[in-house]
């Protein structure tokens, strides 16, 4: 057998075998942003903020306005106008109101509704409308001389009209009146004068073991005293330099403005801190009258000489300050001030009901 010489074949030029390409792995996501949220959270909130305080600012803002072109119209009293009974504005008959316990706001607000109708020439007369079982005893003398001094300057008549309770210093600033006319319901009297205090003495020796201490110049001078109790001396003196010179005064008021209907014995007599409803006042003269509303005022167009008049009474103008300062007045703050008029013995012209 011929062989032929073997020659290997030289390895063919194949395409290589391609190894394997490695993945790619995908990009990583951005990083979160922290607090995404919240910052949108606190975003709005201080948007609506401040469209809140924009509101804010443009209503106050208005209402200053409102205010002041009041302010500026002429319109400067500090009380305005509402009719009770139309008429003829040349005619008019002014309401000034007396209620609840007569304080120093309370103679204040008295004297300045009667300055404005002094100054109006169209007020011919005023009514007092009291409702009151009175109160301290310089503010029931101070609202008793502004409306003789109305009367004295101004040569217009004044009415008392008398409704629920007008007892102590509603009575005593009612007979600075020309005449009284009084509902008949009414309670009034109960002229006299009234002091009390508080003795806590028990309280803190035997009960909080306190033994507070006095130091004063004179055996007098703490007389009365919290911290001790009243003695008949004490009580007597008391009555003597407080009680005693406040009475007379009031008796003084009393025997002055019923001088036409009471003796001053008669007055004295009735001077005992009794209250009388109106019948029976009536009948004693401590009243002219009973009747309403419209009654006063057919007195006090008498009185002045007019018919058909038209009624106002004031209220109170609210002025923009007053506004801000709504909370301040309504909150309660107990200090030094507050503990001082709780614990010092008030003189009062007041019936106290509720005793």
């Amino acid at each position: 057998m011929d062989f032929d010489h073997y020659t290997p074949a030289e390895p063919s030029q194949s395409a290589p075998i391609p190894t394997a390409i490695p993945l790619q792995s995908p990009p990583p996501p951005p990083p979160r942003k922290k607090g995404l949220g919240w910052k949108i959270f606190w975003g709005v909130v201080l948007v609506l903020s401040i469209l809140t305080n924009l509101l804010l600012l443009l209503a106050l803002g208005g209402m200053a306005a409102l205010v002041s072109s009041t302010a500026f119209s002429g319109l400067e009293q500090p009380f305005e106008e509402s009719v009770l009974i139309d008429g003829p504005r040349h005619q008019t008959l002014a309401v000034i109101n007396l209620k609840d316990l007569i304080d120093e706001t309370a103679s204040e607000l008295v004297r300045k509704q009667l300055e404005q109708a002094a100054d109006d020439s169209s007020v011919r007369g005023v009514i007092v409308r009291i409702d009151s079982p009175g109160g301290y005893v310089s503010s029931s003398d101070q609202i008793y001389n502004e409306i003789k001094r109305f009367r004295e300057q101004t040569g217009k008549p004044a009415v008392a009209f008398m409704q629920s309770v007008a007892a102590s210093g509603g009575y005593y600033s009612a007979v600075a009146c020309d005449k009284i006319v009084a509902e008949p319901t009414v309670i009034t009297g109960s002229i006299g004068v009234i002091m009390s205090h508080l003795v806590i003495q028990d309280l803190l020796e035997q009960k909080l073991g306190i033994n507070p201490v006095v130091v004063k110049s004179g055996e007098k001078k703490d007389w009365p005293s919290l911290f001790h109790r009243t003695t008949e001396e004490q009580t007597a003196y008391l009555k003597e330099k407080l009680i005693q010179p406040a009475f007379e005064r009031f008796l003084e008021v009393v025997c002055e403005g019923r001088r036409d209907v009471l003796t001053p014995e008669e007055v004295r007599r009735l001077a005992d801190g009794s209250i009388y409803p109106a019948s029976e006042a009536l009948q004693k003269r401590l009243i002219d009258q009973i009747g309403y509303l419209h009654d006063a005022v057919a007195v006090t167009e008498q009185l002045a000489g007019i018919q058909g008049c038209r009624v106002i009474e004031y209220k109170e103008r609210l002025a923009f300050w007053d506004l801000l300062a709504v909370q301040e007045k309504t909150s309660f703050k107990f200090d030094t001030k507050t503990l001082h008029q709780w614990t010092t013995p008030q003189l009062m012209y007041l019936w106290d009901g509720r005793q």
